[in-house]
């Protein structure tokens, strides 16, 4: 139900913070998003017919670190909470990428939105 897609979600998030903190001196993380319709096989190809209602579109979050892998799924009534969560979670460990430039302290402390 909602309730464990949630909890999914809060997890994915945290074990990608996880990542993100293991990956700060060295490493990456690669973050794929992808639309997934809750099908876990590949539909047959016959006449090409659209089944699905797009009303309930979902997102297939996938995260790694080229070892270890994550995966999240949200759906079109979660996207906004989860978007903030995870753009607050990319905020926090943006500030790796900022360091280097010392020119810009003062003036651009506000990314532009």
């Amino acid at each position: 139900g909602y309730a464990h897609a949630l909890e999914t979600q809060i997890s994915f998030l945290t074990e990608l913070t996880r990542l993100f903190q293991k990956c700060r001196t060295s490493g990456s993380v690669v973050i794929t998003l992808k639309k997934y319709d809750g099908r876990t096989k590949p539909t047959p190809r016959k006449g090409h017919a659209e089944s699905f209602e797009p009303v309930d579109n979902k997102c297939l979050v996938r995260a790694s670190d080229g070892k270890k892998k994550i995966s999240t799924v949200v759906t079109t009534k979660e996207v906004i909470k989860f978007q903030m969560a995870y753009s607050n979670l990319l905020r926090a460990h943006m500030d790796g990428l900022k360091k280097k430039d010392k020119k810009s302290k003062g003036k651009k402390t506000k990314a532009t939105q």
